[in-house]
C-alpha cells in the first residue's frame, strides 16, 4: 500500500482559476502523464523539486502558493 504524502497542494484550484485548465493540459505543459498530475493532486505522489517549480511557473505563482508541508503536531 502506498503511503500518502503530507505535502498538500492547490493544483486543482489553480487549474480552475486559470481557465479551467484540464489535468491533461497541465500534464502536457510540464512533460508528465495525466496520471502523474492526478496522483499529485490527490496527494498520492510528491513531485520532484524541479517538477514542483515547473507547476508553479505554469500558474505564475510562488512555489508555496501551490504546495505546503504542514508542521508536525
Amino acid at each position: 500500500m502506498v503511503k500518502p504524502t503530507r505535502v498538500t497542494n492547490q493544483i486543482r484550484t489553480l487549474r480552475f482559476a486559470h481557465g479551467e485548465m484540464t489535468q491533461a493540459d497541465l500534464a502536457e505543459r510540464i512533460g508528465v502523464t495525466r496520471q502523474t498530475v492526478i496522483a499529485i493532486e490527490q496527494g498520492k505522489y510528491s513531485p520532484t523539486l524541479e517538477l514542483a517549480f515547473q507547476i508553479a511557473r505554469v500558474f505564475d505563482v510562488p512555489l508555496d502558493t501551490v504546495f505546503a508541508y504542514p508542521e508536525q503536531s
